[in-house]
């Protein structure tokens, strides 16, 4: 499997209240949802797999209620055509193949992930994922 095409179409931050207004402890839940797969024609591409496209959401929500992040897209992968088969015969019963899926998944994180962090910096949200940082050593 390989990564031949990857776009985002969709990209909101939204700061539903201030800080200041918070009452309550802050909690971050991330979300990946795959609501469509296909195949797609090769076209112009000249390819002995299959292409399979699928559309993403990725989504940050703070609660109760601070922001939310929402990122849309669509991933173009090349597929051995036997295991295309079988991504696109499962997908019917809205199912994935556990290889497939983890690649796919893998991939939405680590894109829309990124992206995220920027947007949460520019409007100075707290991170979504820890970054990493030096600690005084304990004696």
């Amino acid at each position: 499997m390989r990564i031949i095409g990857f776009n985002f179409t969709k990209i909101s931050i939204e700061k539903l209240k201030e800080a200041s207004e918070l009452k309550e402890q802050l909690k971050v839940n991330t979300k990946i949802d795959v609501p469509e797969l296909k195949e797609v024609e090769a076209g112009i591409l000249k390819t002995k797999e299959d292409i399979i496209s699928a559309k993403f959401t990725y989504g940050v929500d703070y609660d109760p209620d601070f922001a939310k992040v929402e990122i849309e897209g669509r991933i173009l992968i090349t597929v051995e055509p036997k295991i295309a088969k079988e991504i696109l015969k499962q997908w019917k019963k809205k199912k994935m193949p556990d290889d497939f899926r983890i690649f796919l998944f893998n991939i939405i994180l680590k894109k829309s992930s990124l992206k995220a962090l920027h947007l949460e910096e520019e409007l100075n949200f707290p991170l979504h994922i820890p970054m990493p940082s030096f600690k005084k050593e304990q004696k």
